[in-house]
């Protein structure tokens, strides 16, 4: 028996650092939304765990156990072959990692017929658990409290990252503030696409600052993102390197897509659509 599983990008829609507790982990307070475009899992039951990474993303991803994937798959007492096709870049701040974890647990579901997420399974990443609802969501905490959003139009985004693998704590070192504004209390109910726009674009990534100081190029990212026609706001999503702008409808930003990707053949660039 084999089965798939597809693993979305996560973007951060917005990211406040709002605290840090004493065992160093960050609060966090995140509009996230789920992509259209993703990393894919198979698994086939076998006699003994193993990995493979394929997929024009594959370069430099671990294939043994510190892998993700192999991790979610360990956690439970069949031994399978994994095979992880790799389209998302890595180390990007779009949850790559996590979110192919998650596709992994409900795959693993879907072989040994136990709905139950085995003990750990949260605890593999801080993004697990909102890549395990896979709906737009609001993450707190140290990613612990998840809290679906209902009503959200569908959004649709150009995603951009330049080649640069960023690395989490060194963007969290790099915050001058730990202490910040949260998100308003209540999130509205938007009219349509344009409303959640403006909403989300009154709001902040708190780590694009630092990312934009260990790697200046994000900031050619994003000038390039807001420059696009039809883009109506652009960001960097996660601790980056990846970013995006976000479009009322999905033919303007498969145009500009297509435009972007032309004037910077060395960046990854797609348009998706966010749910």
């Amino acid at each position: 028996m084999m089965t798939k599983t597809f693993a979305p990008a996560k973007i951060n829609l917005t990211l406040h650092v709002t605290g840090q507790r004493a065992d160093g982990y960050h609060l966090l307070d995140s509009l996230v939304m789920f992509a259209d475009v993703g990393d894919r899992v198979r698994l086939v039951p076998a006699d003994a765990m193993s990995l493979e990474v394929t997929g024009p993303m594959a370069a430099g991803v671990p294939a043994d156990a510190s892998n993700l994937v192999w991790k979610a798959a360990a956690l439970h007492d069949l031994p399978v072959a994994i095979t992880l096709e790799k389209h998302l870049p890595t180390a990007g701040g779009i949850g790559g990692g996590s979110s192919d974890a998650a596709a992994t647990l409900f795959a693993m579901v879907d072989l040994t017929g136990n709905a139950t997420m085995p003990e750990g399974a949260t605890a593999l990443g801080s993004d697990v658990r909102v890549c395990l609802a896979r709906q737009a969501a609001r993450m707190r905490g140290v990613g612990d409290e998840v809290q679906p959003v209902q009503g959200v139009p569908e959004l649709h985004v150009v995603l951009a990252n330049p080649g640069v693998a960023m690395s989490t704590p060194e963007v969290f070192a790099a915050l001058e503030s730990k202490q910040n504004e949260p998100m308003p209390k209540r999130i509205p109910r938007w009219r349509g696409a344009w409303s959640a726009i403006d909403w989300i674009s009154k709001q902040r990534n708190d780590l694009e600052a630092p990312a934009l100081k260990l790697a200046p190029v994000i900031g050619d990212v994003l000038a390039a993102l807001t420059a696009l026609p039809g883009a109506r706001m652009a960001r960097m999503s996660g601790s980056g390197a990846t970013c995006f702008a976000l479009f009322e409808d999905r033919a303007e930003a498969d145009a500009a897509a297509d435009d972007l990707a032309d004037a910077h053949p060395d960046w990854w660039v797609t348009a998706a659509s966010l749910h």
